[in-house]
């Protein structure tokens, strides 16, 4: 599944022992996070928190 409009906000915030990434849907504003570990690839993180994005977005698609 695509995202509606390509651009994603990814944002990255350590907090202690792990790092929380956000990934936001600037069109829908439609956000959602992933814990990750620090010691991982900020690409496989940012990869991670963009699938989880589309699949939020599918499942709200179903809703309506």
């Amino acid at each position: 599944m695509e995202l509606p409009d390509k651009r994603v906000i990814i944002e990255f915030v350590k907090v202690g022992a792990y790092v929380k990434v956000s990934a936001i849907d600037p069109t829908t504003k439609v956000e959602v996070s992933i814990v990750g570990d620090p010691s991982m690839s900020q690409a496989t993180l940012e990869r991670t928190a963009v699938q989880k994005l589309k699949y939020v977005l599918h499942k709200r698609k179903e809703i309506d």
